[in-house]
């Protein structure tokens, strides 16, 4: 397992289309409160107005707006109905009385106008605040996950979850805010204004619209699981096109392409299959709903008409019964609403499942509350009987003891997966050991705190990382105070200063994601000149000449000798010139150190470091 890859692998993206969404399944056993299955309506919705409850100001005034706008929209055919009934006949108005009512009206409607607009600003800001404070707990929360959590998910997946689906999320709010709000006082505000007019009338209304109700309840619990497919399978997605963008120069030189395109076309298709299922679930609602109310108008125009004539159930004016039709309609709006955006509801609360899983998976192990600064670090490293394994069934370092003193070299030797790169990331605690003890200056690695621990070292490794900004500020990534004059000497002292100043802007040239155009030995130049500029006290070079020509190496080799003087060194190299100097070499096999000395005394020894040697230079 390579900590450093900036995509998962195309077996783990394999796994990851499988439908394996449990993003707290580490391989430690049955399935952890944090899937998103296990998250019920009620408990997304509790969890949701606590993201809500913190801007109780916008909540509170969104919810007098809606209660404003609707009291003064449901006034209105109260004097629609008024101003018919001044309607006699053809010569038989009385404008004296109608007038007024129509000035009455107009400032009612503009009225309403102006609530309505207030509602809308204040639940705009409420589900942007509410999003915005989400994306930041689910960034800070990806900070201190473990580095085996990132290994093992897609980052695609991880990236769709903080982008995405919290963008679902503020779309469901907004939706989900703006149609409770106004629905619940218009449900209220109606049956108030309908009791205070006729009794018989508004249990006509009120006894048939439970079919409403019934119709998308019904329909929203057969979409509820269409729509938590989508969300997971778009999130996969993500994770493919993230990869294999990230890698495109990998997957041509292979002649992957029509491979990795038809795993994208079967993820696409899957993921059409089930927006289609989703969407028209929800589809559904909206004109069965709009059906059945349609029903519920035509018998309440029916009845009253009725009541107009005859007088029974119910004796009504012509104004009497267009209140009641305009009622019928606005008491059945607030379910039309509601199941019209279901299809974004369901969305929302499907990403919001997802996003929550995310927040409540297993986060790295605490820094000790009694743990303490790692200040003027003298680089004294100690490993003492460690063991460690990725995985809990299959043992990689065993019984690992190294004692360095302060500006001691150490070198690590040893074929392609014995443990090398292991050690470091142990040394960094990016992983916690099994058994054993790592000391450095004399404690427990774990009686210091992370950061402080993480700032005694400097790292190279094979892998460059380079970040979308200026060259400078790609090198002054670990001391981000550091002055030009700084910045400028640690790229002379690593060899970068001369590509650095033939490009258009300099220092303060613009590079793209991973470096751009960059060579790679250009790429690790700038790392080495990024780790100089912070002169820490412990070295970690991993590879870090790999790829650089031979004469450019030799100059880094120099610049590097300078570094290290008075300082604490573990090199990682396959180029066993390249270690000659060091106190010494440890010579890894099978996550052991089977032989440790000098290069002279490993030589003399004649053993497997002789032979990996002898294969190198051989004639």
């Amino acid at each position: 397992m390579n900590p450093y890859t900036s995509s998962g692998s195309v077996a783990t993206m394999t796994a990851n289309v499988s439908g394996n969404d449990n993003l707290n399944d580490l391989g430690d056993g049955p399935r952890q409160p944090g899937d998103p299955e296990r998250y019920p309506v009620g408990a997304v919705t509790r969890r949701l107005l606590g993201y809500v409850r913190p801007h109780r100001i916008s909540f509170v005034a969104s919810f007098v707006s809606a209660a404003a706008s609707v009291i003064l929209q449901l006034y209105t055919p109260i004097l629609v109905g008024e101003g018919i009934d001044l309607i006699v006949a053809a010569g038989q108005v009385d404008f004296g009385a109608l007038l007024p009512l129509v000035t009455k009206l107009a400032i009612v409607v503009v009225g309403a106008a102006a609530f309505q607009w207030l509602q809308g600003y204040c639940v705009n800001r409420l589900s942007y605040e509410t999003v915005r404070d989400m994306r930041v707990e689910a960034s800070d929360k990806l900070s201190r996950m473990p580095l085996s959590f990132i290994d093992s998910h897609a980052h695609g997946d991880l990236m769709s979850r903080v982008v995405n689906d919290v963008d679902q999320v503020g779309d469901g709010l907004l939706q989900g805010f703006t149609q409770l709000f106004t629905g619940v006082i218009t449900i209220v505000g109606t049956l108030a204004f309908m009791l205070s007019i006729n009794l018989t009338m508004t249990l006509v209304v009120v006894l048939v619209t439970p079919l409403s109700i019934f119709a998308a309840g019904a329909i929203a619990k057969l979409s509820n699981k269409s729509f938590t497919a989508q969300q997971r399978i778009q999130g996969q997605l993500g994770g493919h096109i993230e990869e294999y963008v990230g890698e495109q120069k990998l997957v041509d030189a292979f002649a992957y392409g029509s491979n990795a395109q038809a795993s994208f076309d079967a993820l696409n298709a899957e993921l059409y299959t089930a927006g289609e299922r989703a969407q028209f679930m929800g589809s559904l609602s909206n004109p069965g709903t709009r059906f059945i109310n349609n029903i519920i108008y035509a018998v309440v125009a029916v009845i009253g008409c009725v009541g107009v004539i005859t007088g029974v159930p119910a004796a009504l004016t012509v104004g009497g019964v267009q209140i009641f039709l305009s009622y019928a309609n606005q008491y059945t709006k607030p379910f039309n609403e509601v199941t019209n955006v279901i299809t974004q509801i369901q969305t929302a609360y499907a990403s919001a499942r997802r996003m929550f899983a995310l927040l409540d998976a297993r986060e790295q192990e605490p820094d000790a509350s009694d743990a303490i600064e790692l200040a003027a670090p003298q680089g004294e490293v100690a490993f003492e009987h460690v063991d460690f394994s990725y995985v809990s069934d299959r043992k990689l370092l065993q019984d690992i003891c190294i004692e360095a003193k302060p500006g001691m070299r150490f070198a690590l030797v040893g074929p392609t997966g014995c443990g090398k790169t292991t050690l470091i990331n142990l040394l960094l605690r990016f992983y916690d050991i099994d058994a054993g003890r790592i000391a450095v200056d004399g404690r427990s690695s774990r009686e210091y705190t992370r950061a402080s621990l993480r700032r005694a070292f400097g790292m190279v490794l094979q892998d460059t990382w380079l970040f979308e900004g200026t060259v400078a500020d790609n090198i002054a990534y670990g001391c981000p105070d550091a002055t030009r004059e700084q910045v400028i000497e640690a790229a002379k002292r690593a060899h970068a200063h001369k590509f650095i100043v033939q490009l258009p802007q300099g220092y303060d040239t613009v590079i793209g994601e991973d470096g751009g155009t960059f060579s790679q030995g250009q790429k690790q130049l700038l790392c080495i000149a990024r780790v100089m500029l912070t002169d820490p006290a412990i070295l970690l070079l991993d590879e870090a000449t790999s790829s650089i020509d031979t004469r450019t190496e030799l100059q880094v080799q120099a610049a590097f000798d300078e570094l290290m003087a008075g300082r604490t060194s573990f090199v990682v190299a396959h180029r066993l010139s390249t270690i000659r100097n060091a106190d010494c070499i440890l010579v890894m096999r099978d996550g052991e150190i089977i032989e440790r000395g000098t290069h002279d005394e490993l030589l003399a020894a004649d053993g497997f470091y002789a032979d990996l040697y002898r294969s190198q230079f051989a004639q």
